[in-house]
């Protein structure tokens, strides 16, 4: 169903107008073509992040992200495309370029495409641009309104199709769909959803640059269910624009103490810090497909890195509260031993699960005897030796892009089947 609407949406506009309009040459008839794709494109991408569980549930959040990603991409190089045949049809139009000169539908086709390009440039290279995430975040919403409102002043001032009895309508829907999401993503849910208030229980620190938040739903509410593995949206006002996803650390099966473990450093993470015990913080989910209520194995090895380590402590804490007598196999990579989470609580699990923890440092100290460097072929069938059915398990992987590719090719190496691999990286962005 999501992939029909999307193609609808995509591709719809553009077949109306080839089935309804007169003839043209074909510069012209392709520069129409490759405009109104265009324009579809950019609202699919605008509407992909905007936090559709059914989509998200259906596709996976990395899925979601990356076509986002990969459609930006199509819209540039249609706009270019757009560009090229517009000159083409008519050489003069080149002059359209020259924006002082130009007219006002063109330098608002110049300022969005301009914009565009800046935004590609943002998200391809954020990771050598290493801003932090609050600030990219707001950049990449400014340039994005900056693109459609560009897009759409550019196709209301060109006065070609809007006027016309049939893409009239199109192009107004689209626009009203661009509107709706982004009225429901900013102000509806915040506003509407009456649910997603929770007051903290307590706060409790797991080391200098980790932080645990537990709380606890408003009198009379019902909790947050969720399945183990997926994220939700947390925000410290009701109406605040600034929020942070997060995987949910905690049981399934305990909807009335809900926890997220959360590392860093900025001004969000100290202002979590400092919350107090009955102050409210705000929740939007759940959200994601990477959960193994999803997948019916026969046991699960969960390799994490860092935080990473947050939704296999849900599924590990959903599993003792179920009775799981699969078995379970933790890979966790840290830096040192000062970054490796839940040691204790770790250990008393293994109590009431088939559960071993191998635990992996980068930086280990001269008095480190277990395991270190990567993940490798050798490390996995060495975790995998007291498994009997290990060519029926399913793998978990959650953790930094760098890490996840690296397993990813020891588990290829290994034989693993592909859809025994579920990831989640720390990509968002």
């Amino acid at each position: 169903m999501w992939v029909a609407v999307l193609l609808v949406v995509l591709a719809g506009p553009a077949a109306v107008y080839l089935s309804t309009s007169a003839p043209a040459g074909l510069w012209k008839q392709l520069s129409s073509v490759t405009g109104l794709v265009a324009l579809s494109g950019l609202v699919c991408t605008a509407a992909l992040p905007s936090r559709l569980r059914g989509l998200t549930r259906a596709f996976g959040i990395e899925t979601v992200v990356g076509l986002h990603r990969q459609l930006g991409i199509l819209c540039a190089v249609l706009i270019a495309a757009h560009l090229a045949a517009v000159v083409a049809a008519n050489p003069a139009q080149v002059a359209l370029l020259m924006v002082p000169t130009a007219p006002a539908r063109a330098r608002a086709a110049v300022g969005a495409s301009v914009a565009l390009a800046l935004l590609l440039v943002l998200a391809l290279e954020r990771r050598r641009i290493k801003a932090r995430y609050e600030v990219w975040r707001w950049l990449h919403l400014f340039l994005a309104v900056l693109v459609l409102g560009g897009s759409a002043l550019h196709v209301l001032w060109l006065k070609q199709m809007v006027t016309d009895a049939v893409m009239g309508p199109i192009l107004a829907g689209l626009g009203l769909l661009v509107v709706a999401v982004f009225v429901m993503r900013w102000w509806g849910r915040s506003v509407l959803d009456r649910g997603g208030e929770f007051v903290i229980q307590h706060v409790r620190a797991e080391n200098p640059t980790v932080t645990t938040m537990v709380l606890a739903p408003r009198e009379r509410a019902e909790g947050l269910r969720f399945s183990p593995g997926q994220f939700a949206w947390v925000r410290l006002q009701r109406s605040a624009v600034e929020e942070h996803p997060f995987t949910i650390a905690s049981s399934a099966h305990d909807p009335l103490h809900t926890e997220f473990t959360i590392r860093g450093s900025g001004d969000f993470a100290s202002s979590v810090r400092d919350l107090r015990p009955g102050e409210s913080v705000w929740v939007d989910g759940p959200y994601g497909s990477f959960t193994c209520d999803a997948v019916p194995t026969e046991g699960l090895v969960l390799i994490a890195a860092g935080v990473g380590i947050t939704p296999m402590m849900s599924m590990l804490r959903t599993a003792a509260d179920r009775g799981d007598q699969r078995p379970h196999r933790l890979v966790y990579v840290a830096r040192d031993t000062g970054d490796l989470l839940f040691r204790d609580e770790l250990a008393m699990l293994r109590r009431y699960l088939d559960l071993e923890v191998t635990e992996v440092l980068r930086r280990p100290s001269a008095s480190w005897t277990g395991a270190t460097g990567e993940i490798d072929v050798a490390l996995l069938q060495t975790v995998l030796a007291t498994v009997d059915i290990a060519q029926r398990l399913d793998y978990f992987l959650c953790g930094p892009p760098s890490m996840v590719d690296d397993v990813l090719g020891a588990l290829t190496a290994m034989g693993v089947p592909d859809d025994h691999i579920h990831t989640e990286q720390f990509d968002m962005a």
